[in-house]
């Protein structure tokens, strides 16, 4: 059984006609892109600066794409960001790419974030205001 997923933000992204590659579609690295500014979107949303110069910042330690569909230019990707069960200092984040102009999903993906402290770069407690706010979604 595939654990509960909370949705956190739904954001549009332009394609841009650079994001192709020479085989005419969205290069796979771009989808990454797509999820990560969903994350950073998210986060920043919440008032967390995603930088290095903080006392905490987030890592990802594994992150993963399912190329159901090609993208192609023009168009609008909607990235939908989920959450799952948070862990100590992990949270499991999900996400769904599909093209605004058809509605159909494209890509699936996922990927780990974990909170840590930038002075030893070991992992940290999620902040109890950011697991209540996923836990009560």
């Amino acid at each position: 059984m595939e654990p509960a997923r909370v949705l956190l933000l739904s954001t549009r992204i332009p394609v841009r006609w650079g994001d192709m590659d020479a085989l005419g579609h969205v290069n796979n690295t771009v989808y990454f892109r797509y999820m990560e500014q969903a994350r950073v979107e998210w986060l920043e949303s919440l008032g967390y600066a995603v930088k290095i110069d903080g006392p905490e910042s987030v890592v990802i330690v594994n992150a993963s794409c399912t190329f159901l569909l090609p993208l192609t230019y023009p168009g609008t990707v909607e990235v939908a960001l989920y959450a799952g069960e948070p862990g100590r200092s992990s949270l499991p984040t999900y996400y769904e790419m599909r093209k605004v102009e058809d509605g159909v999903l494209y890509a699936e993906g996922a990927a780990k974030v974990v909170w840590f402290d930038t002075a030893t770069g070991k992992s940290t407690p999620l902040p109890e205001d950011l697991r209540a706010r996923i836990t009560q979604a």
